[in-house]
């Protein structure tokens, strides 16, 4: 079979990339950008009055000393980064469209390996252009009609953040939108299959992230939780099944995919239960048409409730159904941080590792209830279906545990270092003599001294000093001044470390590029497909699962990481 499909859109891509970027270095698009990155353009501005200051002051020094005007540069401010990151990926990616496009006009096609992956390219392009679009345009401009409409009054609340319009959300709708109206151009179609593709590579990447005290707090809370709802889920649709006579097959896979982790489970239980194609087929509608409600209400449930990262991951990471629809749900309620999809997935990842027990369950099962059952090799159909980019993740964690990422300590991206401290982040005199004024409102020793050695170094030297002078800024009676000099100490003794400032900006990205794709896979015809019975029993089930989980997430969870 031919997969390669003649046509020069994927040389138009790469030639329209190249454009924006060229658009962004000569800083022909500022006006625009200006408006869609509101925040950054303040910070800007403000960089700018800054440097002009400190330039009018050095050319007034310099000419009362005679000497000549200095030579100074203007920082650069989070407004120009945007935009130099803009142009890159533009470059980087429109100079790679542009050369594939040209080899595939000239490519003469035959089948083999060369014209699979070569069909691959046009389109990720494709997908890719799409996530550009929703990334640097669509979300800011939903962001800022959100701000707008409430700072006009017209609306009490921002809209575009309590249903979640941003770049996740925006990217899966407007891949919907292709698939069922539209339609995704012949010529893109092997791309788009690959999506899914770089939502695990993410999931991956994510393990490099954790520090062993999350991941041993979160693992003990989502192995209790976890525990509760998939056995109880997979007991339910058994039940139901038997009751409402779905069949034995359909029950079995239908209560793996349901309990477990959709569509993974469904396939890793179907040789043990003797599946159909087309029990398959109603498992992963019923999956799909459950977990695409999912990914928009559970967002906007949490905002309702003011739930925290680490509440709505766990309920997300235990009330969907599908790895892929964990992700799109955490990220659409927390799209500029990566707290909430980590706690999400840490529970997706503990369903996952369920999966032995429940195919274990499910031939014991099969084999009772159906006659003339034959039984299977357990241990090759675990081999063989047992998700691998769950082993992935938790390579990357141990690799992290060993500080090849990073360096000693590090939580959450960051890490203490007092000996990093630049000289322009040490304390002034004027914040030193708020801190010794402050000094008797501090009545404990071990604070005091903190405080004293603060004074001393004008900066910090160790997470212990920081942990105590965090109460000390607590304390009413500390005078404003002293309290931003605490702080402002704080800050400059933590680090980002820039591998894990990449792994995040790879796993927005990865992420963005792999949900617009899910998107372009959720179509009509397959949804029609959760007919009937299954449907039935997975949305009864998967409501008791979501409602059940929320409540045990809002009594008994609290922020603790």
């Amino acid at each position: 079979m031919i997969y390669t499909k003649k046509s020069p859109a994927l040389l138009i891509i790469g030639v329209l990339m190249l454009c924006w970027g060229w658009l962004n270095t000569g800083g022909m698009v500022d006006g625009m950008q200006s408006w869609l990155q509101r925040s950054a353009y303040s910070d800007h501005l403000k960089v700018k009055e800054k440097f002009e200051a400190e330039l009018r002051v050095a050319t007034e020094v310099a000419k009362a000393e005679g000497k000549p005007a200095p030579q100074m540069s203007m920082p650069k401010s989070k407004f120009d980064k945007a935009k130099a990151g803009q142009a890159r990926l533009a470059y980087i990616f429109g100079s790679a469209f542009v050369l594939f496009g040209l080899i595939v006009l000239a490519w003469r096609p035959k089948e083999g390996n060369v014209d699979y992956y070569l069909s691959v390219v046009p389109g990720f392009a494709f997908v890719f252009s799409i996530a550009c679009a929703v990334r640097w345009w669509l979300d800011p401009v939903f962001a800022n009609w959100g701000a707008m409409v409430k700072s006009s009054g017209t609306l009490s609340w921002d809209f575009a953040k309590i249903f979640n319009l941003n770049y996740v959300v925006l990217g899966i709708v407007i891949g919907i939108v292709i698939a069922n109206v539209t339609r995704i151009p012949a010529w893109a179609a092997s791309g788009v299959r690959t999506a899914r593709l770089f939502l695990k590579t993410g999931v991956i990447l994510l393990g490099a992230l954790y520090s062993a005290t999350e991941l041993a707090q979160l693992g003990a809370l989502s192995v209790v939780m976890i525990g509760i709802f998939v056995l109880g889920s997979v007991w339910l649709v058994l039940i139901m099944g038997r009751r409402m006579e779905a069949g034995n097959s359909m029950t079995g896979i239908l209560s793996a995919g349901v309990g477990v982790c959709g569509v993974s489970a469904a396939v890793a239980a179907a040789p043990v239960v003797q599946a159909r194609p087309i029990d398959i087929a109603y498992t992963i509608g019923t999956i799909l048409l459950w977990g695409v409600g999912c990914m928009f209400i559970f967002p906007t449930i949490g905002q309702m409730f003011g739930m925290g990262p680490v509440q709505f991951g766990a309920w997300a990471g235990t009330g969907i159904l599908n790895s892929a629809q964990v992700a799109g749900a955490a990220l659409a309620y927390d799209p500029t941080g990566i707290e909430t999809l980590k706690v999400a997935e840490i529970f997706n990842i503990t369903r996952v590792l369920f999966l032995p027990i429940i195919v274990v369950w499910l031939a014991a099962w099969y084999v009772k209830h159906e006659e003339g059952a034959e039984r299977v090799a357990l241990g090759e159909v675990l081999y063989s279906k047992f998700p691998v980019f769950v082993i992935g993740f938790l390579l990357m964690f141990l690799l992290s545990s060993t500080g090849m990422f990073t360096p000693a300590g590090h939580y959450q991206g960051k890490y203490f270092s007092g000996e990093q401290v630049k000289e322009d982040n040490l304390l002034r005199p004027k914040e030193l003599r708020a801190l010794e004024a402050s000094l008797p409102v501090v009545k404990e020793a071990v604070q005091a001294q903190a405080l004293k050695e603060l004074i001393e170094k004008r900066k910090l030297s160790s997470r212990a000093q920081d942990d105590s002078l965090k109460y000390v800024a607590r304390l009413k009676e500390l005078d404003p001044l002293a309290k931003a000099a605490i702080e402002k100490a704080s800050k400059a003794a933590w680090h980002d470390s820039r591998i894990i400032g990449a792994f995040r900006d790879w796993l927005a990205w990865l992420f963005s590029i792999g949900l617009t794709g899910l998107g372009m896979q959720i179509t009509a015809k397959t949804i029609k497909q959760a007919g009937g019975k299954p449907l039935i029993i997975g949305g009864i089930v998967g409501t008791i699962k979501a409602v059940g989980s929320l409540i045990v997430v809002l009594l008994f969870v609290r922020e603790f990481v």
